[in-house]
């Protein structure tokens, strides 16, 4: 039986160790990570298009993604927040998981460059492209009592049912949904510990690149963040491009940022094989 001093020097061994960690993860990693793309630059090739589709305020899609295709999230008007979720095609009880997302990368901040990872620990998305910089990987969708806050207010589609819908379409259901992650959502954190919109941080023409790298059936809800307060009537369109995606370099930095990366990718790329 370990002594109470044993324990504490084990305790602080541990504890060192996290934050050596951690400091190599938010350092290092973020330096190897590559600038925010530029608005309006990477173009898609018409030939590239796979399917493209306007998807009205409140209202959802679903779609399936092969391995290296990619989908463009356009941020049209620079009010849209489409939050997504996704899971293995050959197996949905796999699906991505943000809080190891989040966890393996030692941040929240998810941008160009970054990794979305699946309960299995392998990579489902990578971000290739991204002009915005501000995901939100910790609040998730809206629910019907966030949506429509108090007993006065109208009725208003949220997030958490339209992911409902949309997974019985691709034949899950409502055990199926896993926490979402939200595009163009800049929701920062203060020193108390409490979210907070920066609607400064949105523009019109924002756009990210996930490139799915596993077969993927994918889930994109169209209604506000729940901190974002939009009347009915502006909910906006966001623009969605299922396209076939373009060559990068061999040092890819999504593959190649950190150490975790590089063993995510290793894992997920036995799926190919």
């Amino acid at each position: 039986m370990m002594t109470s001093k044993a324990k504490s020097d084990a305790a602080a061994a541990n504890r060192r160790r996290y934050e050596e960690l951690r400091a190599a993860g938010q350092g290092e990693a973020l330096d190897d990570l590559p600038s925010p793309t530029a608005l309006g630059s990477v173009p898609i090739a018409a030939p590239a298009i796979i399917h493209r589709e306007v998807v009205p305020g409140g209202w959802y899609v679903t779609t399936r993604l092969r391995r290296g295709e990619m989908l463009r999230l356009v941020d049209t008007n620079g009010a849209a927040t489409p939050t997504l979720v996704a899971w293995r095609e050959a197996d949905p009880s796999e699906r991505i998981n943000l809080a190891d997302t989040v966890k393996v990368q030692w941040s929240a901040a998810l941008r160009r460059g970054r990794i979305i990872l699946s309960d299995m620990g392998r990579v489902m998305l990578s971000i290739v492209e991204d002009t915005s910089g501000a995901h939100d990987a910790l609040i998730g969708g809206s629910v019907p009592a966030s949506a429509a806050p108090g007993s006065n207010e109208p009725y208003r589609r949220n997030t958490r049912e339209n992911l409902v819908a949309a997974t019985g379409k691709l034949g899950l259901d409502r055990r199926d949904i896993p926490p979402a992650v939200s595009f163009f959502a800049p929701v920062s954190i203060d020193s108390a510990g409490r979210f907070h919109w920066e609607r400064d941080k949105k523009r019109p023409g924002d756009f990210v690149d996930l490139r799915a790298e596993m077969d993927l059936l994918v889930a994109v809800s169209n209604c506000p963040h729940p901190l974002q307060h939009i009347a009915d009537e502006q909910w906006p369109a966001f623009e969605m491009i299922r396209h076939s995606g373009r060559t990068y370099a061999p040092k890819d930095p999504c593959r190649t940022a950190t150490p975790e990366a590089v063993r995510a990718f290793e894992f997920t790329d036995r799926l190919a094989k």
